[in-house]
């Protein structure tokens, strides 16, 4: 029974990691957003609503989803998630077959955010069910999938169904809805949590003074507003770039060298896409497990003040590979952030109230999801002449939000659990 169980384990974190690979798409958004722009005639503030919707509602539906899942169990939870997040992508060529900018809210970011949501909560609260030896490793590593979905979209799948239909944007996107609604409903069919009676399913989370808590005493904990807003702070620093990363690397690069046409610039802002989705999912694993070993609060602490520095070196830089190097290194942090938290949750609030938990600390992504893209896009129509001066002001607000998480995790307490059986 223990080796049956090893396998099935196995099996169900693979699934788990590639549901998170299709949903990770949504990170190669600005692979769409110049191109959107220039074609529809839309402003980067118009386009990127789309994302920020989208982000937004992945966190509210995550929250709804974290309460269902115990009701539900998982695999309803990511078959619905599945069914919606491959539904906004067709809803979304819908709207610019139409050149409807509202309709493209609504399918992409709404009904795809829900589908994101509902789909992303529900890997990492099983695989913490069936790994309570390695929660670090092993929520890092599935929701690493997340982060490498930026890299199959902006370096596979989007090149080549443009260069196939032409260019044709209406037809790519019904293209990739067909695809992610096939793959997304494959991977979730094998979700599942482990069976009652499985040593598996019993952590050190579920002791009796857990029990006696209720999910809203815990969100309404002090403990659990210094996690979000730590988290929060996390998110918008990196999720202001993941919005802009492509067209913020093409306006340093045509200031680097006038010579590079627009196909080239192109190309280069789909490289770092790429690049920097291998380190936003890289760090998910890595500091997932590097918190296993230092502890929860001080990955946070290094992430958010490396972080720091980072953007700082960013604001003074022209140097496209310097701005390339800094840009992955920040992601890098940011998807540690998502790795690190599911396993901070189980160890501050016990893995009975985990889902509800941690479902209700992703709306501090669905905030961030707003205000960072918004930011920058706000920045960029301002000073649509001046793409040097938008960054310095987009980067010198990422740095105050990172010094402000850094100063509330002095306030917070870690509290660490291992689990009863390995």
């Amino acid at each position: 029974m223990p080796s049956e169980n090893g396998t099935r384990r196995v099996v169900i974190a693979a699934a788990c990691t590639l549901l998170m690979l299709n949903l990770g798409t949504v990170y190669a958004w600005s692979f769409f957003q110049k191109p959107l722009c220039e074609t529809y005639g839309w402003s980067n503030s118009q386009v990127v609503w789309t994302f920020s919707l989208a982000i937004c509602f992945l966190g509210l539906s995550a929250a709804a989803g974290g309460l269902i899942l115990p009701k539900s169990g998982p695999r309803p939870l990511a078959l619905a998630g599945a069914v919606l997040f491959g539904s906004g992508y067709l809803l979304a060529a819908l709207a610019l077959q139409m050149h409807l900018l509202p309709l493209l809210y609504l399918g992409y970011g709404v009904v795809g955010g829900i589908g994101l949501g509902l789909g992303y909560v529900t890997p990492v609260a099983t695989v913490s069910r069936w790994f309570p030896d390695h929660r670090g490793l092993a929520t890092g590593t599935v929701v690493m999938g997340f982060g490498f979905g930026a890299l199959l979209m902006s370096k596979v799948i989007a090149p080549f169904l443009l260069r196939s239909v032409g260019g044709d944007m209406v037809l790519a996107f019904t293209v990739m809805g067909v695809l992610f609604l096939a793959l997304s409903l494959a991977s979730a069919a094998f979700i599942r949590n482990p069976p009652a009676a499985s040593p598996a399913n019993a952590t050190a989370g579920d002791l009796p003074d857990s029990d006696a808590a209720t999910a809203g005493s815990r969100i309404a904990s002090k403990s659990f507003v210094l996690m979000w807003l730590i988290f929060f702070c996390n998110i918008f620093a990196g999720i202001a770039l993941i919005g802009f990363q492509s067209p913020l690397f093409q306006d340093v690069c045509a200031k680097y060298d006038p010579g590079l046409g627009r196909e080239t610039l192109a190309g280069y802002g789909g490289t770092l896409i790429a690049a920097s989705s291998v380190f936003n999912g890289i760090g998910r694993f890595l500091w997932g497990a590097l918190s296993d070993r230092l502890g929860r609060l001080l990955a946070f602490r290094l992430i958010l003040a490396s972080q720091i520095a980072a953007f700082a070196v960013l604001m003074q830089t022209s140097h496209p590979w310097l701005f390339a190097t800094l840009v992955c290194y920040i992601l890098l942090c940011y998807g540690g952030g998502f790795g690190t938290m599911p396993s901070f949750v189980l160890d501050m609030f016990g893995a009975r109230l985990m889902p509800a938990v941690y479902g209700t600390i992703l709306t501090a992504w669905s905030a961030a999801g707003i205000a960072g893209p918004q930011l920058v896009a706000m920045m960029k129509d301002r000073f649509p002449g001046q793409p040097a001066l938008a960054s310095f002001y987009s980067f010198a607000t990422a740095i105050c939000f990172l010094g402000t998480g850094m100063l509330l995790s002095l306030f917070l307490k870690e509290r660490r659990r291992e689990p009863c059986c390995s």
